[in-house]
């Protein structure tokens, strides 16, 4: 995978007030670093060898802040998406032309384990298709009223949402995908003039082209709410003091 994908281009309202340094979510940090920051670091891990950052709401504080303060060795690059209000398929749309074959398409807030994107690293999705990474871990979900819920049968979505009532794993919001994703969330977006990256995931499912990757024991949390942060600081607390532990024996 060359490139990765972050889409941070929402109000991220819900967790406004959680860090006394900003309320502008990608650099709201998670144990003493910004979350934009742990994603860039995790799409290294699955081998992306630049980055491009989709950002709206905020979108010339963000920048300056990452200009100015990022020490990492990816190379990024900013797209930005102006219609943020609008569904997240339109900032996907936005990095398209930053994008060149197969790519890593993630969130801004989601604390991604290295287990977990070097499965994705290692992933070749399906042809003309996408591959979401899915955790069938049902019991350790932190907020499963929250949670997106896949219903997948053969390694492949046969539905997808919120609400449904039948399902075995849930969304990590991790994408392997090809410009096939692109494409059909591009076709809802001229008809409708606006697309969730649902809608694009619904289309490639309704062809078998969207299929669905179990992440096993690999670690991931959604950063939404001021309870899911401070449950990912404590997981993240006891998972390092676990491989300081290691280390030492």
């Amino acid at each position: 995978m060359s490139t990765g994908v972050i889409l941070a281009a929402g109000f991220g309202s819900r967790l406004a007030g959680t860090d006394s340094d900003t309320d502008l979510k990608p650099l709201t940090t998670v144990n003493g670093t910004p979350l934009i920051y742990r994603t860039i670091r995790s799409l290294k891990v699955a081998g992306c060898d630049k980055v491009v950052i989709v950002l709206g709401f905020g979108f010339e504080e963000i920048k300056q802040e990452i200009l100015e303060s990022y020490t990492g060795d990816v190379p990024i690059e900013f797209a930005r998406n102006d219609q943020f209000e609008l569904k997240n398929g339109v900032s996907v749309l936005a990095a398209k032309p930053r994008i060149e074959g197969n790519f890593i398409l993630t969130m801004a807030d989601h604390i991604l384990s290295d287990e977990m994107m070097a499965i994705a690293g290692e992933h070749t999705p399906p042809a003309n298709g996408a591959t979401l990474l899915v955790d069938y871990k049902l019991d350790s979900i932190f907020d499963m009223d929250d949670a997106t819920k896949v219903l997948s049968k053969r390694d492949k979505i046969q539905s997808i949402g919120k609400q449904i009532e039948k399902y075995n794993c849930i969304d990590t919001g991790v994408f392997v995908c090809t410009t096939g994703l692109l494409n059909e969330i591009e076709a809802v977006y001229d008809e409708q003039g606006d697309a969730s990256l649902s809608d694009g995931v619904q289309a490639l499912a309704q062809t078998g082209r969207m299929h669905t990757l179990d992440i096993g024991k690999a670690f991931w949390q959604d950063v939404d709410t001021p309870e899911m942060l401070e449950y990912a600081e404590k997981m993240l607390s006891k998972k390092e003091k676990t491989t300081v532990a290691e280390v030492e024996a």
